[in-house]
C-alpha cells in the first residue's frame, strides 16, 4: 500500500495476469495485441491485457516487475507527486502511441515498451543522477535506456520493443517538457498539448474549481 494508486493498480494488474496465466486460467493466447481480432472480432480486451503479460514466472519476469514498480513508482513519487492526472495522462499517451504502431511491426505485449518509456522519461527528469551497470563502469540517468538497449543487443534479443518504448518516451518528453517552453518563449496560443482533460483530473482526485474574481 506505500506504492502510489496507478503504480500500485498496473502492478497488480500485471502480477495478477501472469499468475492467471501460470494457474491455466487464462491462456497467453487470449491476451497478446492481434489487430484483426481486435477490430474485426471484437476482442477488445486486448488491448489492455498485451501490457499487462509480461511473460510467465521467471528471472526475466522479476527483473520486468523490478522496473516497472521501481520506475513507474520514482516517476509517480517524484515528478508527478500532486499530479496523478498527469501521471494517467503519461500512462494514456503511451498506450495510444504504441498501439497505433504495433499494427505495422511483429510485437505481440507492448508492456515492456511502457516500461521502457517510463525509464527513459524518468532518466530525462533525473540528469545528474549517477548509475552504475553490473558495476562495470557509471554513467548519468539519461544514458539508462541506451545502455538497456545496447545489453539486449549483446544477449541478441530484439530490440523492437525497446525502440518503441525510446521513441514514445521521447516524443512525450518533448510534448510535456520542452514544447511548453518554446510555445511560451515565442508566444504560441497553445502553451499544453497534453493536458489532462477535467473529467480525468476529477477521476483521479485532483480537479480544482476555477477561481473566478469578481470586481466590485
Amino acid at each position: 500500500m506505500d506504492i502510489p494508486v496507478i503504480s500500485r493498480l498496473y502492478f497488480t494488474g500485471a502480477f495478477l495476469t501472469t499468475a492467471g496465466c501460470a494457474l491455466d486460467i487464462i491462456s497467453p493466447f487470449s491476451l497478446y495485441f492481434n489487430f484483426d481480432l481486435i477490430f474485426h472480432h471484437g476482442q477488445i480486451w486486448r488491448l489492455i491485457t498485451t501490457y499487462l503479460f509480461f511473460g510467465m514466472f521467471s528471472v526475466d519476469f522479476l527483473f520486468h516487475m523490478f522496473f516497472l514498480v521501481r520506475y513507474c513508482r520514482s516517476l509517480e513519487e517524484g515528478d508527478f507527486r500532486g499530479r496523478t492526472a498527469h501521471f494517467a495522462m503519461m500512462i494514456m499517451f503511451g498506450v495510444t502511441f504504441m498501439t497505433a504502431v504495433a499494427p505495422f511491426v511483429s510485437v505481440h505485449f507492448l508492456g515492456s515498451s511502457l516500461s521502457f518509456m517510463m525509464v527513459y522519461v524518468w532518466g530525462r527528469r533525473n540528469e545528474d543522477m549517477r548509475m552504475s551497470f553490473l558495476g562495470i563502469f557509471t554513467f548519468n540517468a539519461p544514458y539508462l535506456p541506451w545502455v538497456m538497449l545496447a545489453f539486449s543487443m549483446l544477449l541478441g534479443h530484439p530490440v523492437t520493443i525497446d525502440v518503441i518504448g525510446i521513441l514514445v518516451g521521447h516524443t512525450y518528453y518533448f510534448l510535456e517538457y520542452v514544447y511548453p517552453v518554446v510555445a511560451d518563449i515565442r508566444g504560441w496560443k497553445v502553451k499544453k498539448i497534453l493536458e489532462p482533460p477535467r473529467v480525468l483530473h476529477w477521476i483521479c482526485g485532483t480537479y480544482q474549481e476555477p477561481i473566478h474574481l469578481h470586481q466590485d
